[in-house]
This record gives structure tokens, sequence and C-alpha cells, in this order.
């Protein structure tokens, strides 16, 4: 059975739903070498995939990438979301205009401002995850804002065409896309693309899906939680992301990866309900659930926090292990 399971990101250092303390030590120094903990190292002792966020907030970087495949065991892959300037023009150009104040709207246009030169830059940066074997997939998240219309089909298919020769996944988070299946899987399959299947709170406009792989490279879950309190009205961004799925509830999703890692390539699982480190626990209990060893020991804190993997892991308090790069900026 080929279901790689992992969790969405794998460092969260701050804020109340930080990982330091649970899975991570509790303080890490910021200093280079020695005694300097590395998250993705000690993550790698413990899952064989993880999806990277990093990239879709900047463009990746070449030697960033390798570092991370170095830092990583044979076997271990990366699925990366694309940039936001793809995906989410919105929030590219927010971001940019907080960096460039003053910045005129036809400097930051939409999605139809996606170049050439952005696809390349992106492409570039993660080749020597590619060239390691270490890619999985890459991630088109798109925002429940994004509807199906004559523009944003045309859009979607240009993108896919741009990232031709990668497997591509897509979350399509609107109702449209859905009421319109056969169009949307008529697309997707054209450029061998996995639709995302997702868990998350369901609201009026939601995307309604049947959780079945529609081709047969590869098949993509994602599970956000179901805090549907705090899904719209929140703190904090992560506040929608606190949610631990029950061993019942997890039962749905584990079984329906086991069926599709019959009919594809490969399955890849990523849980994304991350506030305090509960996607960490709720992949260790997909894992037992599918039947996988649960490699690794994971820190007392943890586990007695969650309890619920208390009889599925070996407990041992995370050691300090030396980064070959350091600074926040290899997250």
């Amino acid at each position: 059975m080929n279901v790689h399971v992992g969790t969405s990101g794998w460092s969260y250092p701050a804020g109340q739903g930080t990982w330091n303390g649970l899975f991570y030590p509790a303080t890490r120094s910021t200093r280079a070498g020695k005694g300097r903990f590395d998250e993705l190292r000690y993550y790698g002792e413990h899952f064989d995939t993880v999806e990277v966020n990093s990239t879709f907030y900047g463009q990746p970087r070449a030697e960033i990438a390798a570092d991370w495949v170095r830092r990583t065991p044979a076997g271990f892959v990366f699925s990366l979301k694309l940039y936001q300037k793809f995906t989410h023009p919105k929030m590219f150009r927010e971001t940019a205009l907080r960096s460039a104040p003053g910045s005129t709207g036809a400097l930051l246009d939409l999605l139809a401002r996606v170049t050439p030169s952005d696809i390349d830059d992106f492409r570039a940066g993660i080749e020597p995850i590619a060239a390691a074997g270490k890619l999985g997939a890459l991630l088109a998240q798109f925002p429940p804002s994004f509807t199906r219309t004559d523009a944003s089909l045309e859009y979607l298919a240009r993108l896919l065409r741009a990232f031709g020769g990668y497997p591509v996944a897509v979350e399509l988070r609107h109702r449209s896309w859905s009421d319109a299946v056969g169009d949307t899987l008529g697309l997707l399959n054209g450029f061998q693309a996995a639709w995302v299947q997702i868990d998350e709170p369901k609201f009026r406009f939601s995307i309604r899906q049947n959780q079945l792989p529609n081709i047969t490279g590869f098949y993509y879950m994602r599970l956000h939680g179901r805090n549907a309190a705090q899904w719209w009205r929140h703190d904090t961004r992560d506040d929608r992301y606190n949610y631990l799925y029950s061993a019942e509830e997890l039962k749905e999703f584990s079984g329906t990866a086991a069926a599709a890692g019959e009919l594809v390539k490969k399955a890849y699982l990523y849980t994304n309900n991350h506030f305090s480190a509960k996607s960490v626990v709720n992949a260790v209990m997909l894992k037992a659930q599918l039947g996988q060893p649960i490699e690794g020991a994971y820190p007392p804190a943890l586990v007695d926090r969650y309890p619920e993997i208390r009889d599925l892991v070996s407990t041992a308090a995370p050691q300090a292990t030396e980064s070959r790069r350091h600074g926040a900026r290899l997250i």
C-alpha cells in the first residue's frame, strides 16, 4: 500500500498553537551550530512526507530546497504549495502593497499578471527536490472565492499547462466546481491533475466531493479539521485549525486512503489541523489505522496532552541535533 501520511507544514514556532513544548523542545537555540535543534530532521524520523507551506509565501530557492533534501532520509517526499501569486492574487496583492506602500493597482494586477518568469522561478527553485526524486506533488490551493467561470477555467488550464510534467493536485473549495462536476473532471483529467479531496466545515457554498480518485497517477487528500465555530470568525488565522479528529472520525479517511491506494500509484494524506500539534497526533492515528509502522519516539509532553496516542507510540524526549544551516528562512 503506497499511502504517504504526513502533516501540512512542520514548523509552528509561535502563538498559542505552537508545536514547541509538544512535538519539539519548548525552547530552542537560535544560534547556528552545536546544540541547535533541527526540526525537519526530527520530523523526518517520524513521517515520510510533508506538505510545504513556505513555498506559498515566497518563491522557493534552490539552495534551501537542496538543504531540505540533505536533511531528510531516503524515501522522504515533499509536496509543495504553489506560490500565492498563482492561486491567491488578492493575498499576493496585499503582501506586495505592504512591502511597497504606494504601489498602484495596475502594477500589482491579479491573475493575468502571472508571467512565464514566475513559472520558471518556481520550477528552478524546486529542481533540487525533483532531481533527488523527493517530489510528491505540487499543490494548487485555491480560495473559496475562486468560483467556476469561463475566466477561471481558462486560467486553471493555463496554470496546469505551465506546470506540465509535474504531478499537480488542485484544491477547489467553492461549490460551483462540484455542481459542474463533469466539466471540472474533464479539465483536471485532461492534464492528469488530481482533484484534492478535502474535509472541512461545510457551508452552503462549500464544495461537495465523493473522496474518490479521479486519475490513476496519484491521490491527494487534506484534512483541515471541523472547527466550524471559528472557521470564519477567529482571533488568529490558526484558530480555525484548532480541532482534533477522533479515532472514529478518522476511520472514514484511513479507509478511503487505503482503498484509493489500491487504485493509484501513490496516495498522499495530509493533516492540516496543525494547532498545538493536533495534526501530528491525527497523522499518527491515521498511520496506525492503515497498519503502518509508527516510527520514531514521541515526546512525553505530546503523549500527556493527547492520550489518544499513548498506546500507539514509544516515548523519549527530543534531543538537540545540529542543523546544517540556520535561520527561520529554512523552515
